[in-house]
C-alpha cells in the first residue's frame, strides 16, 4: 500500500484532499508562529503545500516519518519566506510561484540526521510531555485544542510543552558540544 505522501507524488487527487486533511492543521500552526500577520500565514500555506507537492517525490520513509517530511519542508519555506520578507521589506508582496531551492544529497542526509536527533531527543521526554509535544507538533494542535483531547488541564498542557520543549534544547545542545557521546538525561 502507498503512503500519503507517494499517493500525492503520483497525482492522486484523494491523496492531495488527504494531505491537506491530514497536515493543514501542522502547517497553519507553523506557518502561524512564523509569520507576522494572518495574511502571510495563509500565503505561506498555500506555498508550502505547493512545494510539498513538488517535493512529494523525494519522500523516503526510511529517513523520516510523512509528519517529519512535512514539517522540514514547511520550516524551510517560511525561513526562505522570512528572509525574503527581510531582503525586500514589508511592503513587498510574494511571488505567485517560488523557485524550488535546490536539494541534494547533503541536504537529504542533513533532514535525515535532523530528524534523527529530534527523535533521540523527544523519546527521552517524560511520556506525558511527549503526548503533548507530539499533539502539538505532529497533530498541529493548540493547547486548548490538547487539553481538550487529553482531559489535562490547560495549564498543565502549557507546563508540559514548555519543560519539553526545555528539555529537547537541552538534550540537543549537549549532543551537538558532545557529537560523539551518548545523550544522557
Amino acid at each position: 500500500m502507498k503512503s500519503l505522501l507517494e499517493r500525492v507524488a503520483a497525482g492522486e487527487a484523494a491523496g492531495v484532499q488527504e494531505c491537506i486533511d491530514r497536515y493543514g492543521g501542522l502547517v497553519w500552526s507553523l506557518a502561524r508562529r512564523m509569520s507576522a500577520n494572518l495574511a502571510d500565514a495563509e500565503d505561506a500555506v498555500q506555498e508550502i503545500f505547493v512545494e510539498l507537492w513538488r517535493k512529494a517525490p523525494r519522500f523516503d520513509p526510511r529517513i523520516a516519518s510523512e509528519a517529519t517530511f512535512v514539517a522540514m519542508i514547511a520550516r524551510r519555506r517560511l525561513i526562505d519566506l522570512r528572509r525574503k520578507l527581510a531582503r525586500h521589506g514589508e511592503a513587498s508582496e510574494l511571488p505567485e510561484a517560488l523557485a524550488a531551492p535546490r536539494e541534494d544529497h547533503a541536504e537529504r542526509a542533513e533532514i535525515g540526521d535532523d530528524a534523527a536527533r529530534a527523535r533521540r531527543a523527544l523519546a527521552e521526554l517524560k511520556p506525558e510531555q511527549q503526548r503533548v509535544l507530539r499533539l502539538a507538533v505532529f497533530d498541529g494542535l493548540s493547547h486548548p485544542q490538547i487539553a481538550s483531547v487529553t482531559g489535562l488541564p490547560l495549564g498543565t498542557v502549557k507546563t508540559h510543552a514548555r519543560r519539553g520543549l526545555l528539555r529537547i534544547r537541552e538534550l540537543l545542545t549537549h549532543e551537538r558540544a558532545h557529537p560523539a557521546s551518548e545523550v544522557k538525561p
